[in-house]
């Protein structure tokens, strides 16, 4: 092979290198631009929503706390009303299963603990 041949090979690698980052540059444009669009899109149905009157603000926030929190909802709630849901879901697990073990122990007719008999 001629010396020459190499340069014309290297040149053609680098070439095609650059085309490929050229294209995949362009992709990626078109796409960032795409979700610009729609993020858009998505804003002005949301500025089409007015603001909340009283009424309905204080309704919403009664139906809010009436319900079960709903999954992810942990995302945006501070940590202390995190550590706080956790602790009290969590002595109430334990007590269900306090209720339990003693109803059960009292219908196989065993003794029953004095822990678990909530005397003090």
């Amino acid at each position: 092979m001629p010396w020459w041949s190499w340069i014309l090979i290297w040149v053609s690698l680098v070439a095609l290198a650059l085309l490929f980052y050229v294209l995949l540059g362009i992709r990626l444009f078109r796409q960032f631009m795409a979700t610009m669009a729609d993020l858009g899109a998505a804003g002005e149905q949301l500025g089409r929503l007015g603001p909340l009157d009283s009424a309905a603000r204080d309704a919403a926030t009664k139906a809010a706390n009436a319900r079960l929190a709903l999954p992810g909802s942990a995302v945006f709630a501070s940590p202390a009303a995190m550590r706080h849901d956790y602790e009290a879901s969590k002595a109430v697990r334990s007590e269900q299963r306090r209720r339990r073990r003693v109803q059960r122990k009292a219908d196989r007719g065993q003794p029953q603990r004095l822990g678990d008999l909530d005397l003090t």
